[in-house]
């Protein structure tokens, strides 16, 4: 058990080295250019699947209630939640286009389009990003190590430097965390 435990640690404190010696300043400005945006009266659309689903569900909520300040509600929207879209487009479309179909009747130029998966090739993420683009969105992917797909097709890739996804996954949310805190320092200093 203790070995397990320790090889789990060990392998989190590897990826955090590589990855913030490697992606601080990208993280940082990231942060900022959505902080920009926000100022400027765009809103943030996230969305992933499975636990990416609930990160972005995560994410959303504190920006629309609170990080770590009270302050004005942050305008973002988590693209998984509204289940009559989701399995309507599902059945009647496809499951591909469950967060195109959405970026397509929600997205705004130079609103944020942020997709999450760890493998970086989810068809419905890809698609998503794909619209985003079409529709002059700004757009960031989450992903794992590489990026897979998505790495041609975001504006802004942040990928962690692992390809086992509950390491990636818990990246995922301090990331996420980092992102809001950098939003809510930047509208309500």
């Amino acid at each position: 058990m203790d070995d397990l435990i320790e090889k789990i640690i060990s392998e989190r404190n590897r990826i955090a080295e590589e990855f913030f010696n490697k992606k601080k300043i990208l993280l940082y400005d990231v942060g900022e250019k959505i902080s920009q945006s926000l100022k400027n009266g765009k809103k943030i659309l996230i969305f992933g699947n499975g636990g990416s689903a609930a990160d972005s569900q995560h994410f959303a909520a504190e920006l629309v209630n609170k990080f770590k300040k009270k302050r004005r509600a942050i305008p973002s929207i988590a693209l998984t939640t509204d289940t009559s879209i989701l399995t309507s487009v599902g059945n009647d479309s496809s499951f591909e286009e469950i967060f195109s179909r959405q970026i397509e009747a929600l997205g705004e130029k130079e609103d944020w389009a942020i997709g999450i998966s760890t493998s970086g090739i989810s068809s419905n993420i890809i698609r998503g990003l794909e619209k985003a683009r079409e529709l002059g969105l700004h757009s960031l992917a989450l992903t794992g190590e590489g990026g897979g797909k998505l790495k041609s097709i975001s504006e802004y890739l942040i990928d962690v430097p692992s390809r086992e996804t509950p390491r990636i996954q818990e990246f995922h949310i301090l990331i996420l965390h980092i992102i809001a805190e950098i939003i809510e320092n930047e509208l309500s200093p």
